[in-house]
């Protein structure tokens, strides 16, 4: 369909994904990370394998290192800020969304020091890579071209076994790269979200086959009609998960000092210390909306409409300042309304992490726990780390 960013190779390619993405998403989260071991060997060395053959087909690094930049002063540095926050935009999602995984760490400095590492250095060097090939694309072909895909439809179109192998062995590194990103930011984090919204009806499982189906029907490739509309969508989304992020951060370091009551998650008592004001945490979401709040104006100047010029800035950065009026609004009314399970001093790990039992009785006391032993033997509990929070199979 004309204007749509698609045509009807595109979309049986893109159907063809998400149809056999739908078995990965039957596996448990503690089982999938295999794919995730073969993704960490193969698409770097197939992503190294294309910086070669790009720079080798164009006997050099093209014309990116020797060009001059055209802007100067404040429009320079506002350009880098806006790169800045696209890259953030990037992977706003798995900042919101690391728990999900880093909950499987033996110790919390297993998955601090991986991630400290691993995140800039990774983004930088991928980016360093589709930067070169994309120069060495303009002295292949006379125009740079930024999108991989179409460079490697470039490649294709040459013909030759060999060239139709390389193809071959790129692309389905980039599909498997793909797969990657689609379970880990989207399939999972759902279905923990989901499970924790209606536990009794959903578990991690049923939460990413909904998250597919959702991923369908919004007919995401309006978001690659253009350019544009793909860097406004990255920005948008970046508005909504940096107050998220911004909640969350100030919630435990800075409200909680890293305490918890861990049984007492668990626990949907009304005198329970999670129960909030009939079951809402309303400071939360005052917090979440004054950080999107602060961005909504700068965002509709995004769009295509007229705003104010101090409205630009601060969209500018964006992911920024949702972050800081979030975190500093939930802390002011943290202060002012004060919340249980606090600590005055940081204790992010208690005793009661040790022996847990989060199971009770069916009296409103929360002083006669059932053993787990016991309420496994009775309610037939399955394993919590296949993400099964209900008796039954899907």
């Amino acid at each position: 369909m004309e204007g749509s960013g698609t045509n009807t190779r595109d979309f049986v390619s893109f159907f063809l994904f998400w149809f056999c993405s739908l078995p990965a998403i039957w596996f448990p989260v503690h089982k999938i990370r295999h794919l995730f071991t073969v993704k960490a060997y193969f698409v770097p060395v197939a992503g190294v394998a294309f910086f070669i053959w790009a720079i080798v087909r164009a006997h050099g690094i093209g014309p990116i290192v020797k060009q001059r930049g055209t802007l100067t002063g404040s429009a320079h540095a506002w350009e880098v800020i806006k790169g800045i926050m696209s890259s953030i935009a990037n992977f706003a999602t798995l900042v919101v969304n690391d728990p999900d995984f880093a909950r499987f760490a033996r110790k919390p400095r297993d998955a601090f020091w991986s991630q400290l590492f691993t995140i800039p250095i990774g983004f930088a060097i991928t980016s360093f890579i589709g930067i070169i090939v994309s120069s060495s694309s303009t002295v292949i072909y006379g125009q740079p071209i930024w999108s991989p895909l179409d460079l490697l439809t470039r490649f294709l179109d040459e013909g030759g076994s060999g060239q139709r192998f390389g193809v071959f062995i790129i692309a389905t590194a980039f599909a498997l790269a793909q797969l990657g990103t689609n379970i880990a930011a989207n399939s999972v984090s759902a279905g923990t979200d989901m499970t924790a919204l209606l536990p009794k009806y959903l578990n991690i499982r049923r939460g990413g086959y909904i998250c597919a189906l959702v991923g369908l029907v919004m007919c995401p490739w309006n978001l690659l009609s253009t350019t544009n509309n793909f860097t406004t969508y990255l920005s948008a989304y970046s508005v909504f998960l940096s107050s998220i992020a911004g909640v969350i951060i100030c919630d435990y370091y800075w409200v909680r000092k890293g305490y918890l009551q861990t049984r007492d998650l668990y626990s949907a008592k009304r005198d329970g210390p999670y129960f909030y004001t009939f079951g809402v945490h309303w400071r939360g979401y005052a917090a979440y909306i004054s950080g999107i709040l602060i961005n909504v104006v700068g965002f509709a100047g995004a769009v295509g409409n007229s705003v104010p010029a101090g409205a630009t800035y601060i969209y500018n950065l964006n992911f920024f300042c949702g972050f800081i009026v979030s975190a500093t609004m939930y802390y002011i009314l943290c202060r002012f309304f004060p919340i249980p399970a606090t600590s005055d001093t940081w204790l992010e790990v208690g005793d009661d992490v040790r022996n847990l039992s989060v199971a009770y009785d069916n009296s409103d006391s929360y002083e006669e726990p059932v053993t787990t032993q016991q309420f496994a033997k009775d309610a037939e509990v399955m394993d919590l780390e296949s993400g099964d929070t209900m008796k039954g199979d899907f």
